[in-house]
């Protein structure tokens, strides 16, 4: 029978250390496509409002 793995006897193994040095790079990539959309939204922002009610407008005969 195995013995139980508990936080007692289960010290940090390397393969424990590689996992932590993704959390950056996802935090990172996560950061930088929000920082995208918010830059790409202001720029586009004004142009997309206009073409959706210029659709609205055709589509309901205004």
């Amino acid at each position: 029978m195995k013995p139980l793995r508990t936080a007692a006897n289960t010290a940090p193994t390397a393969a424990d250390d590689a996992e932590r040095g993704d959390v950056p790079g996802w935090v990172l990539v996560t950061m930088m496509t929000a920082g995208l959309v918010v830059l790409l939204w202001g720029v586009a922002g004004p142009a997309l409002t206009g073409l959706f009610d210029q659709a609205i407008q055709s589509v309901s005969g205004l």
